[in-house]
């Protein structure tokens, strides 16, 4: 399977403009191109890595990083997606039926059948499964992480940032110093950060999940050199496994 051809010649609905459009469209020349290959825009593992990339932005601008995302959904959901984690636009495109995932060989999670389920009905029975770790390999322990803190990860919420993660009252950065310190991930940091996030989600539910048969779909991370070699490949196997290097889930780019 020849990776960087198959994605070459796809094309999808661009979120910034609505036209259907090659992915690579604009890529020409470039130094290094990020491919993202998203599940459901509203699965949590995308938000979080949107949100990673907001943060290392300057960064992976200063490297000359390209960034396309296709993700699972429509229009309306991609620009709900983009205006919540403020990933640009005209860099991401939609698959509502999973296809580009399918011809890449991806995870598809659990695709067990129940009788008097529907579809959707189904693909949520299997969600849940998998978010117990079932089928799921790393999925229990990733959340874990989120409460107990991680060494080896970065700080990520700034003593003078105020997150707001209902049904939590806002919540000052400052406070994680009483949970452990500051300069790494303090336990419950990741965990707030997470609930946000759900909360978003489970908000405008039907807007982010236009179609809830593809919800247990995983999806890849890609990256290119200037020739369309493959530089680096990660398949998600699981929920919240979008990255080798939990800790730090850019460091095969940045370092």
């Amino acid at each position: 399977m020849n990776i960087y051809q198959i994605l070459k010649q796809s094309q999808r609905l661009r979120i910034s403009d609505g036209e259907i459009s090659p992915i690579f469209s604009g890529c020409e020349n470039v130094n290094r191109l990020l491919v993202l290959i998203w599940s459901q825009l509203g699965d949590f593992d995308n938000l979080e890595y949107a949100w990673w990339l907001q943060r290392e932005s300057a960064k992976l601008q200063a490297k000359g990083v390209t960034i396309r995302a296709i993700g699972i959904g429509d229009r309306a959901s991609g620009l709900k997606f983009c205006g919540y984690t403020g990933f640009p636009t005209e860099c991401l495109f939609v698959d509502p039926d999973a296809q580009l995932h399918q011809e890449l060989e991806l995870y598809q999670g659990l695709t067990s059948k129940f009788p008097l389920l529907t579809t959707g009905q189904s693909a949520w029975v299997n969600l849940m499964l998998m978010c117990a770790g079932i089928g799921s390999p790393g999925t229990l322990g990733e959340v874990f992480r989120g409460y107990l803190g991680d060494k080896k990860a970065p700080q990520l919420i700034g003593d003078d940032e105020v997150i707001h993660a209902k049904p939590l009252p806002p919540l000052k950065g400052s406070f994680f110093k009483l949970a452990g310190g500051t300069g790494f991930q303090r336990p419950f940091e990741l965990a707030t950060l997470r609930l946000r996030n759900m909360t978003e989600v489970l908000s405008h539910w039907s807007t982010y999940v236009p179609n809830s048969a593809y919800l247990t779909q995983r999806g890849a991370t890609f990256l290119f050199d200037s020739q369309g070699d493959l530089l680096y490949k990660h398949c998600d196997r699981g929920i919240l496994d979008f990255a080798f290097n939990k800790s730090n889930p850019l460091s095969f780019v940045l370092e």
